[in-house]
């Protein structure tokens, strides 16, 4: 009785790691991971943060962005953000750039820093700029760092 357990016990095993992929004493391999989405990656975290730079600003709030297939994250505004990003090719600068014609701000110094950070349409990207005060960052045309 204990011979016939222990073959059964050896035959479930050896069935169980050829379903698995791996012999008796073999290793299974991995295929090559491959895309699952006919769409680049578009995939961002944007942060605020009060400071001269993104290294010494604390991070007061931080959304994610993704643009393909569609909009979605948890960036207020993901359609809006993702169409400017589109406009521009993905050139950050073009967008901090953009500020309200006429509006006022005091000129003190109260840095802001804002950071983009992850993949755009495939290429790795990184992105800081630093505005004075928080009422020169508000003055932005663009809704992509408006949270």
């Amino acid at each position: 009785m204990r011979r016939t357990a222990g073959a059964i016990a050896l035959g479930a095993a050896l069935t169980l790691s050829s379903v698995v992929g791996t012999g008796a004493g073999g290793v299974a391999s991995a295929a090559p991971a491959q895309p699952r989405s006919l769409y680049p990656a578009s995939a961002l975290v944007l942060s605020y943060g009060e400071g001269e730079d993104a290294a010494s600003a604390p991070v007061r709030r931080a959304v994610t962005l993704s643009c393909h297939p569609t909009p979605a994250g948890t960036h207020p505004t993901p359609r809006r953000a993702c169409a400017e990003l589109r406009a521009v090719d993905g050139t950050f600068r073009a967008l901090t750039a953009r500020t309200e014609h006429g509006r006022v701000c005091t000129k003190e110094w109260r840095p802001v820093t804002v950071t983009a950070e992850g993949v755009w349409e495939g290429r790795r990207v990184w992105y800081e700029h630093t505005f004075p005060n928080p009422c020169l960052k508000n003055s932005l045309r663009s809704q992509l760092f408006g949270f």
